[in-house]
This record gives structure tokens, sequence and C-alpha cells, in this order.
């Protein structure tokens, strides 16, 4: 059975290899974006791959109760509650260790988000300097200086652009609720911007799929026997279904272990950039282990029995994938 359990786990980690892989396409090749047909997007291929993966998802609500018997998950998960009353200690040292690495780089946000000026970095560094003070409300006067720099930039790079790294304007947000009435929300505004973010990346790949393609030949990076333009679908499915899970409340903490795992392995197919990037992640993901979903009423909670559930899951997979797919051809 433990033989099973680990052939399975290496299983999943060798599948969802690719969402680190694709995180950011734009961050690793210099190819002009070329949107394709959305005919072409919209093969029977992907019809058909869509429509699995929503009947997969829509087993989950049944699959998750027998899983979660198994004693040494529930060992696992007791365990992680003690660390709960770090979390947002993490989450407010880890965002100014991931600026202080950033900045030095001379980047903010992201390794494509280009400091603009000396008064830009000096705001980063004050926003930094708070963060690192030990008082709630120097936490939230960095957290108002964050907001201003995204804000600020937003024109320079695009809304929908920086749509990308949605998921700061979900810690800015944390960090101003901590240590009033609205605390309790910021979790799982985190957890909504955090899988919103990776849906809205994933679409990237299947709009403009020429940038992907020059990774996989620029990088050699193995496609495990799939042909390349397949290769790129999956990956991008798998991100998708990745957010779409963490938006619905689904195997959060399963997801970000494993997740954490092949962020940490991965590093050493892109060096310094991949750090600079996705520490932030790194950061948001420990914390989804410690967390799990026990602060948070995700969507699907809100019916009760299974079949609800499921038909929750389908229908709703179709339609936040069709949504997303719709939003950024055209707007991308």
């Amino acid at each position: 059975m433990k033989k099973r359990i680990s052939a399975a786990c290496i299983g999943l980690v060798i599948v969802l290899t690719p969402i680190l892989v694709f995180g950011h396409v734009k961050w690793f090749t210099d190819v002009e974006p070329k949107k394709v047909p959305i005919e072409e997007i919209l093969s029977p291929l992907f019809i058909s791959i869509s429509l699995i993966i929503a009947l997969g998802l829509a087993a989950l609500p049944q699959l998750l109760p027998w899983i979660m018997k198994w004693e040494p998950l529930a060992r696992i998960d007791r365990y992680l509650e003690g660390f709960r009353k770090y979390s947002r200690k993490i989450l407010k040292y880890g965002t100014a260790v991931a600026l202080i690495i950033q900045v030095s780089f001379g980047t903010i946000f992201a390794p494509e988000v280009i400091i603009p000026s000396t008064a830009i970095a000096i705001i980063s560094w004050i926003a930094i300097a708070l963060l690192l003070t030990p008082h709630h409300y120097a936490t939230k006067a960095g957290a108002l200086f964050l907001l201003g720099l995204f804000i600020y930039l937003t024109p320079h790079y695009g809304f929908f652009h920086m749509l990308d790294y949605g998921f700061y304007l979900a810690i800015i947000f944390v960090l101003l609720i901590g240590n009033t009435k609205w605390e309790e929300w910021g979790f799982p505004f985190l957890y909504l911007g955090t899988g919103l973010s990776l849906c809205w990346v994933a679409v990237e790949k299947w709009v403009f799929p020429g940038m992907s393609l020059d990774i996989i030949s620029g990088h050699k990076v193995p496609t495990f026997g799939f042909p390349p333009e397949l290769f790129i679908i999956l990956s991008a499915f798998i991100e998708f279904v990745v957010g779409y899970l963490l938006v619905v409340g689904v195997l959060n903490r399963l997801l970000a272990f494993v997740l954490t795992i092949i962020f940490v392995l991965t590093t050493t197919l892109f060096g310094w950039l991949e750090l600079v990037g996705h520490f932030m992640i790194h950061v948001i993901l420990i914390i989804f282990i410690i967390e799990g979903v026990s602060f948070y009423k995700p969507p699907i909670a809100i019916h009760k029995t299974v079949m609800d559930r499921v038909v929750f899951v389908f229908l709703n997979f179709i339609f936040v994938l069709s949504t997303f797919l719709l939003i950024y051809y055209r707007f991308a």
C-alpha cells in the first residue's frame, strides 16, 4: 500500500512539473507574442480535454472524504495546525524578503517589471523597511506603499499584463486588514487572488503558444514523450486546474505541498530568474500548507450533497475556463 502511495506521489510530481516550467513564459523568452486564431485554440482536442478534466474534477468531492480517512494525512494535518499562529508573520516577512531580492536586481513584483527611477527604488526600500518593522501600523503603511507602487506601474505595463501578478493585491489586502475586525477575510482573499492569477497566466500559453515553444526549444525542456504543441496545451490545463482548485477550495494543502517541492526543484533549470520571480509564490504556498482550508469556507461548501458538489464543480469549471479564455483573448 505504501509503495502504491509513494508511486502515486512521484507520478503526480512528474505530471505537475510543467506548472513551474511555464509559470510565466514571458520571463524566459524574447519571442514576440503572436496570438493564434480562436478557432485553433478551441480545437476538438482542447474541448475533449476540457470535458475530461471537468469530469475528473467532479469526482473529487467523492474521493476527498475517502482520502482524508488515511491516518498519516490526518496526523500531518493536526501537526500543521499548530503552525497557524505564524502564518501572518510568514507572509509579512516573506513579502519583505521577496521584495529585497527583486529590488536588488532592479525589478519589482516580477522580473520584467523594471524599477523606472531612483524615486521608485527609494519608495520600494521604504516599503521593505516598514514590513520589517514589528508593528501592525508599520505593516499597514508598508502595504499602502506597495499598493501605490502597483497602481503607479500598472499603466506602464498594462492592466491585463499586471493581472499576472494580481496575487500581490491579495497580499496587500491581507497586510492591510491585520489586527482589524476584518482580519478573518484575509487568507480567503489570498486563496482567491492566487488561484485567479494562476488561471490567468495559464491562458497565456493557449493564446500565445509560440513563446512556450521557444522555451521548450531553447531550454531543452523535457516533454515526456508528448509533441511540444500538445505538451503546452496540457501544461496550461494543469496550471489552470491548480488555480481553479485553489479558488473552489479543493486539495489546497496537498497541492501546495506538491507545488512547493516542484518550485524548489525547478530552480536549477532557470536559476536566479526563477528565484526572483517565484519566491513570493513559495511564501504563499508555505502558508497554504500550514493553513489548509481550516479558516476558509470555499464556494463548494455551500452544496451539501455529493451530487450537488459534482454538478457544481463540473459546470463551474467549464464556465470559469470559458470566461477566462474569452476575456484574455479579447483584451490581451
